[in-house]
């Protein structure tokens, strides 16, 4: 079973465009539906964490004040994931951050992102919403913390990808429900869903 990298990240805000930053990194290592290894860290990244940010996530400038430097934790997390692939919920968002604080050490960003949120309005529409939280309690997966902290929310991110990976195999018939068959899925108009993975069954 290969390896997959399920990657949370708390900012100051929605968009390095904007000026944003990350305070906060997790990184879980997932084989064979099973945690293998975790990475997080506070960041600094020298701005100004607002109110009601802090309010959302409880990180405050006082904890990211005591915290490694944003280039520091970057450098580890880029070593700890390697080639591995990325997963995360709402990965457009986590992607950006990701790409904005390696670029800034010079450091590539090569690996394909899947969706979770993507791939469960795929697979689950009759949920009755796809943030993170509810399709968790949705499947009744353990919740693993404070929502809105980066080890919790990958955490939760992860055991939703286990269930997705079971889903497809118990239900679809997807022999080899991998990184890549989930970047394909959550590329795929919802109308063709069936068609896909009908294709994707086995023989």
């Amino acid at each position: 079973m290969s390896l997959i990298a399920v990657i949370d990240f708390e900012t100051t805000g929605l968009s390095p465009a904007m000026g944003d930053r990350a305070t906060e990194v997790a990184i879980v290592l997932v084989q064979g539906g099973r945690v293998v290894d975790r990475f997080q860290s506070l960041m600094n990244a020298g701005v100004h964490i607002p109110a009601f940010i802090t309010q959302l996530t409880g990180i405050s400038n006082a904890m990211v004040a005591s915290a490694p430097a944003a280039a520091q934790v970057m450098a580890d997390a880029s070593r700890f994931v390697g080639q591995v692939p990325l997963v995360a919920h709402n990965a457009s968002f986590d992607r950006k951050f990701w790409i904005d604080e390696l670029t800034r050490l010079d450091l590539p960003a090569p690996q394909p992102f899947a969706c979770t949120l993507l791939v469960s309005r795929r697979l689950y529409p009759q949920a009755p919403n796809h943030k993170l939280g509810s399709l968790v309690d949705y499947h009744r997966l353990p919740r693993t913390g404070a929502a809105h902290r980066a080890l919790a929310d990958a955490e939760m991110a992860a055991e939703l990808v286990g269930q997705i990976q079971r889903d497809l195999r118990s239900r679809h018939g997807v022999a080899n429900p991998d990184h890549a068959l989930l970047v394909a899925l959550q590329r795929c108009a919802k109308s063709a869903v069936s068609t896909f993975i009908a294709q994707r069954t086995r023989v």
